[in-house]
Parts: C-alpha cells; structure tokens; sequence
C-alpha cells in the first residue's frame, strides 16, 4: 500500500478544500466537478462509499495540479 493508499471521499473533499478546490457542480452520476479558482483548475471526484483507490485519488490530484506531498500536508 502506497502513501494515498486508504483515503474516503470525506477526507479527500476535506483535503482539497484546504488546498483552495470548491464543489462547481454535480457530473454524471456519482461524479462531481471541483474548481481552484486560483489556479483554474477542475478535477473530478467520485463520489463512492469505501476507500478511493490509490490510483483514482493520483489521477485525481494530476488533473488538480496538486503534489501527492502538498495533498498530504493539507
């Protein structure tokens, strides 16, 4: 199991909201938008019960411009 190995959809919104993302709006299905309006960036985030897998949360922070070390200090 790798560092972001482990992580819920609470904790990664709660994570990303400190890096400076607000939910934008609903996608399809399960899915939402997250915008940083500082960096104009969007990213998507599933939002399903259990932990994200690891390479969904690093898929995730790349289309957010977030470091893996900088998501982890948040």
């Amino acid at each position: 199991m790798g560092r972001l190995a482990g992580f819920r959809y609470r904790e990664i919104v709660r994570k990303l909201k400190v890096c400076g993302f607000d939910f934008d709006r609903q996608a399809a299905g399960s899915h939402e938008i997250w915008f940083n309006s500082g960096t104009n960036r969007y990213t998507t985030v599933p939002n399903h019960p259990g932990d994200m897998p690891e390479g969904t949360l690093r898929a995730i922070l790349r289309q957010a411009g977030v470091e893996q070390d900088d998501f982890l200090k948040c």
